[in-house]
């Protein structure tokens, strides 16, 4: 696994420590619904998780990253790189940031590290994510980061139990 370096944070691998992480977004209302993040963090369920994501890029679907202070190295969120549609020249971003680290820039910055990361990879052109419309940090996130939206797609994902609206966001390769 890489390390990807921003100003304020990097993008690495997770550790078996990023159990802080994942406890503290178990109860979040929609982290859990959307993420394989567990909702009871208690016992081995947060390590599992933790795990899982360190198992990503040696299963071929594709890279997780803890985002983490560039200070400190704590843990503030997840972001991950999607290769399942690499055949069609496209990847996909996921990601999501602690409560407590919010409304600092981190989602924003990790963004931006890492498309420009993934767009320099060979076979990659663009790169895509979804955001769900009320969502607007996250999409004001995104926009920040340099993704434009491209439209709005009706009944896109199942979220705890029921289809909801996504906007699409890419970014492109510009050569």
């Amino acid at each position: 696994m890489p390390v990807l370096s921003g100003p304020h944070l990097r993008c690495r691998a997770f550790r078996d420590e990023d159990v802080a992480v994942v406890r503290e977004v178990a109860d979040d209302p929609l982290i859990p619904l959307i993420t394989t993040v567990p909702t009871d963090s208690e016992g081995g369920a947060a390590l599992a998780y933790v795990r899982r994501q360190q198992a990503r890029v040696t299963e071929g679907v594709g890279y997780s990253f803890a985002i983490a202070d560039a200070t400190d190295d704590r843990a503030l969120g997840q972001i991950g790189l999607w290769l399942r549609g690499l055949e069609h020249g496209r990847a996909n971003i996921g990601y999501w940031v602690a409560p407590s680290a919010r409304r600092r820039g981190v989602a924003t910055e990790a963004l931006g590290v890492l498309s420009a990361w993934g767009l320099s990879l060979p076979g990659v052109a663009r790169v895509e994510l979804y955001v769900e419309p009320w969502n607007v940090g996250s999409w004001k996130a995104a926009e920040a980061a340099g993704y434009q939206r491209e439209g709005l797609l009706r009944s896109w994902q199942l979220v705890g139990g029921q289809r909801r609206d996504m906007f699409m966001y890419s970014r492109i390769n510009a050569s």
